[in-house]
């Protein structure tokens, strides 16, 4: 099959996308698979297209929202190049420009499209409104999602029941949804792939000692993902374990006011803030910490969590549905609601190794079913189903076309 993948970001940006679009692309090609990626080019304004490894970058304007390019909606250079690849399928991750040129291309040359849906965007209005007409902008969000996903892709996959529902229950969406949690290759962060040196590197560089016990976030510094709640539960952490330390790894807009309430706190020494980390070292992060600890009520699935269960790491999450799909309570991870609670979770894993001990090897098994080969299994199933729905509309639309013809012969 040759399958085209349209997203708006690709490496060597880093990002929980990027890292499902990468992942899928490999566990396809493993099955004999031809996959292309059609992407935004973030680093110049030119276009760049790498035959060997499948890839087109299309140039952009930047738009000030991170490292995001607004693309053309119908780049015709772009369009002679992919016209030869003679795509069974195309596969959209995005809703802006990419997505829009993957629509237009898919419904040109009649290509099943199948979708992706990752982002809940009510969550994320307030960038636009500034609080302002949050309800009115909801609800244009709701129609123009709808009209995205249900007018013109053949098929939509979301990642999990979370988003199924919003679909269903909210959107009444009509057409058919496929639950498919996003894998990962979870062997990248197995205990036994890792290099103990670079581990014992990385605490070094990090100054984290054998006595210190570490809570670990990763994730995007802006207001959804919550981060002032861990770090203001830090503030009362160490005032019972001083040699507890909380790891952020990431950037965003807010990473300087995040520093700066540490400071506030007059807890900088425990809280330590990396900045972005390179694809390739972020299985090192997993093994220096304790605790995986996310507050975020905004995820779709949350790959991190699984990143962390990979590594035997323990995940302790804000309590909703998105990680409730993959964490078992008490089993392999534990949740809460109040920053009470989340400080009573941690401290009753630190006072208790033994316990520790336990959910990580469950935490292990359950990252085990979120496998990259098991996730591509399932989005080809759905490709297959988008061809044969477009190859039934294909024929019924030749047929009403006769009957046309017929019908008027007959007048």
């Amino acid at each position: 099959m040759r399958i085209g993948i349209f997203t708006e970001t690709y490496t060597p940006y880093i990002s929980g996308l990027v890292t499902s679009e990468v992942m899928l692309k490999n566990a396809l090609e493993k099955q004999g698979h031809e996959v292309y990626v059609v992407t935004a080019n973030l680093e110049t304004f030119k276009y760049e297209y790498d035959p060997v490894e499948r890839v087109l970058k299309i140039p952009g304007l930047k738009t000030g929202i991170y490292d995001s390019r607004l693309t053309s909606v119908y780049p015709i250079r772009a369009v002679n190049i992919i016209r030869g690849w003679k795509l069974d399928v195309i596969h959209s991750q995005t809703e802006f420009a990419i997505g829009t040129f993957a629509r237009i291309f898919a419904k040109q040359y009649n290509i099943p499209l199948v979708h992706t849906y990752h982002t809940l965007y009510e969550d994320y209005v307030h960038y636009i409104t500034k609080g302002y007409f949050n309800r009115s902008s909801k609800k244009i969000v709701e129609y123009l999602s709808k009209f995205y996903c249900e007018t013109t892709a053949t098929e939509l996959i979301v990642p999990t029941n979370k988003i199924y529902k919003l679909f269903k229950e909210k959107y009444n969406f009509e057409k058919n949804i496929h639950i498919i949690p996003t894998g990962i290759e979870v062997e990248r962060f197995y205990k036994e792939n890792q290099n103990q040196k670079e581990i014992d590197n990385l605490r070094k560089a990090l100054g984290i000692s054998k006595k210190d016990f570490t809570i670990l976030f990763v994730g995007r510094l802006a207001e959804e993902k919550n981060v002032e709640f861990l770090i203001h539960s830090q503030s009362e952490l160490i005032k019972k374990h001083s040699n507890m330390k909380l790891i952020i790894v990431g950037d965003g807009p807010d990473k300087e006011k995040y520093e700066e309430y540490a400071k506030k706190l007059g807890i900088e020494k425990n809280v330590i803030f990396t900045g972005k980390a390179a694809w390739g070292d972020m299985p090192y992060y997993y093994h220096v910490a304790d605790v995986f600890a996310t507050a975020s009520k905004t995820e779709t699935q949350g790959l991190t969590v699984i990143e962390a269960m990979a590594a035997n790491t323990i995940p302790v999450c804000m309590r909703d549905e998105a990680f409730q799909s993959m964490v078992a309570e008490d089993l392999n991870g534990l949740f809460f609601e109040t920053e009470k609670e989340y400080q009573e979770k941690v401290l009753f894993l630190y006072e208790n190794r033994k316990e520790l001990e336990k959910f990580d090897k469950q935490a292990r098994i359950q990252a085990e079913h979120y496998s990259s080969k098991s996730y591509a299994d399932r989005v080809l199933e759905v490709y297959q189903r988008a061809i044969k729905e477009k190859q039934s509309q294909n024929r019924y639309g030749i047929l009403s076309k006769i009957f046309k013809k017929v019908k008027e012969f007959w007048r």
